[in-house]
C-alpha cells in the first residue's frame, strides 16, 4: 500500500515539476515578431498554394479522379484568391508614427527660424549662431 502511494506521489511531484519547468527556468513567449517569422496571412496564403500544388501533382500522378480534382481545385483556389487579398490589404502603406511626424514638425520650425543651416541642411538648437555640423554662420530669422 505504501508503495503505490509513494509511486502516485512521484508521478504527481513529476507531472507538477514538468508543468512548472518553464516558470522555473525563466522562459517565456516573445511578444514581438521576429522578421523571419509568418502572419497569420502568409502562412494561410503559403499552406493553400501548397494545397493546391499537392492537389494538382495527384492529379497527374492519377491519385486523383477528375471530379474530386475539379472540387478541390475550386476550393483551394478560392481560399488561395482570399488570403491573397487579405495579404494585399494587410500590405496597405502605414500611417507616419509619432516620431517621424515629431521631426517633420522640428524641420519646419528650423526652416522657418533660420535654423536649419544652408549650407548642409542641419536643423540646429533654438539659440545656435553657428551651424552644429559645418560651422556655418546661421542667418537667424531668415527664411530661403
Amino acid at each position: 500500500m505504501t508503495t503505490v502511494f509513494l509511486g502516485g506521489a512521484l508521478v504527481a511531484a513529476a507531472v507538477t515539476l514538468f508543468i512548472l519547468q518553464p516558470i522555473l527556468s525563466g522562459l517565456h513567449a516573445s511578444l514581438v515578431r521576429a522578421e523571419d517569422e509568418l502572419t497569420d496571412t502568409e502562412a494561410r496564403k503559403r499552406v493553400t498554394l501548397l494545397a493546391l500544388r499537392d492537389v494538382e501533382y495527384d492529379f497527374l500522378a492519377g491519385k486523383l479522379d477528375e471530379e474530386d480534382y475539379l472540387s478541390l481545385k475550386a476550393d483551394f483556389t478560392a481560399e488561395a484568391l482570399a488570403a491573397l487579398e487579405a495579404d494585399a490589404a494587410g500590405s496597405k502603406p502605414h500611417v507616419l508614427d509619432d516620431d517621424v511626424e515629431a521631426e517633420i514638425t522640428k524641420i519646419r520650425a528650423a526652416l522657418r527660424s533660420g535654423l536649419m543651416c544652408r549650407s548642409c541642411g542641419f536643423g540646429n538648437d533654438n539659440g545656435s549662431h553657428f551651424c552644429s555640423e559645418c560651422g556655418q554662420e546661421l542667418k537667424i530669422g531668415a527664411v530661403g
